[in-house]
C-alpha cells in the first residue's frame, strides 16, 4: 500500500512538473493545463483523422461543388486566423497546423476541428448552412475550438480525474499509455475516430465568440451567425433535448442571445469580401 502512496505522489509530482499555461486569443482567458501539451494532441489527432478518412465506413466527397466550397471557406478562415494569431504574439501556438479540409457524406447535421486543424464537415449540416457565410459560422467555430486548445484542456481535465482516482503513469509524452487513452477517450482513435467528446458549455460560448471574430476576419458577415444558429434551433425542434443545466452545451435561446451580445467585437474585423 504504502508503495503505491509513494508512485502515486511521484506520479502527481511529475505531472505538475509539466504544467503549461497559454492565453486564449481574443478573449484573454488563461488557461493552465499539465501533464499533456498541445504537441502531443495535434500528433495524435493526425493519426485519428488519418485513419478516419481511410476508414471504409468513411465517405470522403473529393470532387463537387460543395467540396470546393468547404475547402474555399476553410482556407480563407484558416489564412485569417493565421495572421491575426501571427501577428499577435500566438504564432508559437500554430506553428505546427497543417490545415486539411474534408467534406464527409453524411445525414448528421455535424462538423468537427482536431487540434493541428484538421476539419471535417458532414453534408447533412449543408442544408442549414445554405451559404458561404452559414458555412463559415460553423467552420469558424469548430476552428475557434482547436485556436483556444479545449481538447487539452479536456485532455488536462481528464487526467486530473485519473490522478484523483489513483490512476498513475501519468502522461508526460505522445508516447506513453497514459497519453494515448486519452487522445483515444477525445478523438475516438481506431473505429470510432472523429467523434470528439462534448465540450463544456463555457467552451461552446468562447467557441462562439472566438468564431464570429474570426469569420468576420475572412470576410464573411458574422451577423449572418444569428441565422445560421436560428435554423439549427429550428431543425433541432421536436427532438429530445436535456435542459441546458444538464447539457454540455448552451440552449438555443442562451446561444442566439450571447452571439448577438458578441456582435460588435466582431464587426470590428468585418471589412466584407
Amino acid at each position: 500500500m504504502k508503495r503505491f502512496i509513494i508512485i502515486g505522489i511521484a506520479s502527481i509530482t511529475l505531472a505538475l512538473s509539466s504544467c503549461s499555461t497559454s492565453v486564449v486569443p481574443l478573449t484573454g482567458r488563461k488557461v493552465t493545463t499539465f501533464g499533456v501539451s498541445a504537441a502531443d494532441l495535434e500528433q495524435q489527432a493526425a493519426i485519428g483523422y488519418s485513419q478516419f478518412l481511410s476508414d471504409p465506413k468513411t465517405k470522403v466527397i473529393s470532387n463537387s461543388t460543395e467540396t470546393q466550397r468547404v475547402k474555399r471557406v476553410g482556407a480563407n478562415i484558416a489564412a485569417a486566423v493565421t495572421k491575426y494569431m501571427n501577428a499577435n504574439g500566438y504564432g508559437e501556438q500554430i506553428k505546427n497546423y497543417k490545415w486539411e479540409f474534408n467534406l464527409i457524406e453524411s445525414p448528421e447535421i455535424n462538423a468537427w476541428c482536431m487540434p493541428g486543424g484538421k476539419v471535417a464537415v458532414y453534408t447533412g449540416i449543408l442544408k442549414v448552412t445554405k451559404d458561404d457565410a452559414g458555412l463559415a459560422t460553423v467552420m469558424g467555430h469548430e476552428i475557434a475550438h482547436a485556436i483556444a486548445q479545449h481538447s487539452v484542456e479536456r485532455a488536462s481535465t481528464m487526467l486530473k480525474a485519473q490522478l484523483a482516482g489513483g490512476v498513475v503513469g501519468v502522461a508526460t509524452s505522445g508516447r506513453s499509455e497514459s497519453t494515448q487513452a486519452v487522445v483515444n477517450q477525445l478523438f475516438g482513435i481506431g473505429a470510432q475516430a472523429g467523434y470528439i467528446l462534448p465540450n463544456s458549455r463555457n467552451q461552446e460560448s468562447e467557441a462562439d465568440r472566438l468564431g464570429l471574430s474570426f469569420m468576420a476576419m475572412a470576410g464573411y458577415n458574422p451577423q449572418s451567425a444569428v441565422g445560421f444558429w436560428q435554423r439549427m434551433a429550428a431543425a433541432s425542434e421536436g427532438s429530445s433535448k436535456p435542459p441546458e443545466f444538464l447539457s454540455t452545451h448552451p440552449s438555443d435561446a442562451t446561444r442566439i442571445s450571447q452571439i448577438q451580445k458578441d456582435l460588435p467585437e466582431a464587426m470590428k474585423y468585418y471589412k466584407g469580401r
